[in-house]
């Protein structure tokens, strides 16, 4: 209809009894396997740009160390995205940058990041000390897209220091952390990102990193549904970050 296609009401029920099917087809592997007493299967997991790009291939790397039988699936999208697929069971858990909206997921912080302006080593900001929300919202300034974790952090950020969003010069929206550091790079405005994702570019001189004042700390966070069932293998895994040192110790370090 319409140039669309779209499933007719017997369609969407039978794809509702079929998504059923399958969750219980999965779980009854799952319960099945348990009786081995053997951790394994596929583990679903997704996960936001910074914590999949930062944290997650080493600690992802040990569990399979520990139980080799297990096969670790990875997506990366924004953590609103995130949230949606563990919350309809298309992923068993996920690492996201901001708190949970979903009543029925059960949200565990896991560690803290700490965010940073960064701009060009050519801007009149490059040699501040420090940087508040009223001098970054007068410079042209360069946003995460709507939806991502970061940028509702940053946004909250502003608003709970006294600036509207209304009063920020968001000139642009880009749904790329890496686009969003070429472009900062290139002069056309500030941006505020996690420190750990620029440090190879202050190493390198092309972009600087300002402490933001007051400091933005942010809790990185583990979601998963809440029900009475659950896989050996994803409590396993669960077992495994509350135990990590890394998950510990990931407080992002300052840039300057």
């Amino acid at each position: 209809s319409h140039g669309k296609i779209s499933l007719t009401p017997a369609g969407e029920l039978a794809l509702d009894y079929a998504e059923r099917i399958l969750h219980m087809s999965g779980e009854m592997e799952a319960r099945i396997s348990e009786l081995t007493g053997q951790v394994s299967g596929p583990l679903l997991i997704g996960a936001s740009t910074t914590i999949a790009e930062y944290m997650l291939p080493r600690l992802l790397g040990e569990f399979k160390q520990r139980h080799p039988e297990t096969q670790a699936r990875l997506t990366v999208a924004n953590s609103e995205t995130i949230e949606n697929k563990v919350a309809d069971h298309t992923l068993d858990l996920g690492l996201i940058e901001s708190a949970s909206h979903h009543p029925n997921l059960v949200t565990q912080v896991c560690c803290e990041d700490e965010l940073v302006m960064i701009c060009s080593p050519f801007s009149d900001l490059a040699n501040l000390a420090s940087v508040t929300p009223k001098q970054i919202a007068s410079h042209p300034y360069i946003s995460r897209e709507s939806g991502s974790g970061t940028r509702e952090c940053i946004d909250d950020f502003f608003r709970n220091n006294g600036v509207s969003m209304d009063e920020v010069n968001l000139v642009m929206e880009l749904g790329s952390r890496e686009a969003i550091k070429g472009a900062v790079a290139a002069g056309l405005g500030v941006a505020v990102l996690s420190c750990t994702t620029v440090l190879k570019e202050i190493k390198l001189g092309e972009l600087v990193s300002i402490p933001l004042e007051p400091a933005l700390r942010r809790q990185l966070s583990l979601v998963y549904p809440q029900e009475k069932f659950r896989s050996k293998l994803l409590q396993s895994f669960l077992d495994f970050l509350e135990q990590s040192p890394m998950i510990k110790n990931f407080v992002a370090p300052k840039s300057n």
